[in-house]
Formats: C-alpha cells, sequence, structure tokens
C-alpha cells in the first residue's frame, strides 16, 4: 500500500509560483469575502511521499457550492464552464536527499473575478483518490 500523499491548500490575493518550488504569497489566509470576489489564488502545497517518487499522480482542483455540487460560470458566449483544473503531478527524487523525505511540489491557480451568490464554497483539490478542502464565505 502506497503512502498518502499530504497537502495544504491556501487562499490568498495574489500567489506565485517559481523555478525552485516555493511559492510567494500576498494577502493568504481569509476566508470571507464579497461578491463578485476579488482577484484571488488557491495555493496547493502537496508533499509526495518518498515511496511515490516517480509515479503520474492524477489530480483535480474544482470550486463546489455548499451542497457538494459544481459551480460553474456563465462565459460571455453564453456557455456554462465548471470551475475546475485538471492534471497530473509527478515528483522525482533529486540527487542527495535522504532516503524517506517527502518530496515537495506546489501550484498556484489564479482566479479572476467570479459572481458567486451569497453562501458557502468551498476548493476541492483531490490527490491520488485523497482529498484536501479550504472553505469560504461570500457575503451578502
Amino acid at each position: 500500500m502506497a503512502s498518502p500523499v499530504e497537502a495544504v491548500l491556501l487562499l490568498c490575493d495574489a500567489a506565485v509560483a517559481d523555478s525552485a518550488g516555493k511559492v510567494h504569497i500576498l494577502g493568504a489566509g481569509w476566508s470571507q469575502t464579497g461578491s463578485p470576489t476579488a482577484p484571488s489564488a488557491v495555493v496547493a502545497i502537496i508533499k509526495v511521499p518518498w515511496d511515490r517518487a516517480n509515479q503520474r499522480l492524477r489530480l483535480s482542483l474544482s470550486l463546489r457550492d455548499s451542497d457538494g455540487g459544481q459551480v460553474s460560470v456563465v462565459t460571455p458566449n453564453g456557455t456554462s464552464d465548471p470551475i475546475r483544473h485538471e492534471g497530473h503531478l509527478e515528483v522525482g527524487r533529486p540527487p542527495g536527499v535522504a532516503v524517506g523525505s517527502p518530496l515537495d511540489s506546489s501550484f498556484v491557480l489564479s482566479m479572476p473575478p467570479l459572481p458567486l451568490a451569497p453562501g458557502r464554497y468551498e476548493w476541492l483539490l483531490t490527490v491520488a483518490e485523497q482529498d484536501f478542502h479550504v472553505a469560504f464565505q461570500v457575503r451578502p
């Protein structure tokens, strides 16, 4: 059985991931906002266990409403697009890292202002079939 992945999600005003794998964050840790939301970012900091190095791990990040339903926005051409990002993650073992060390990975999803109705929302990150959450409230 593979070791579990660890992850932390942060809501922030802005963030950038650099080539060294670090994330530079501005205005982190909020959980209340108005509508439309201000431009924002979701930061995922992921620790991949040693025994899962060099494995392709599926990931998805999606915005959910208070009932767990996928949140969508209407585009200028009238279609409804889910607020969702999907991809894969694969982390290699760098030379000289001690056996058993967790391996760092991170990413940033920047979001434009969103016209969300008042209520509770949650970003859901699924990595290697494990779920991680961060919630926020949109004020009336």
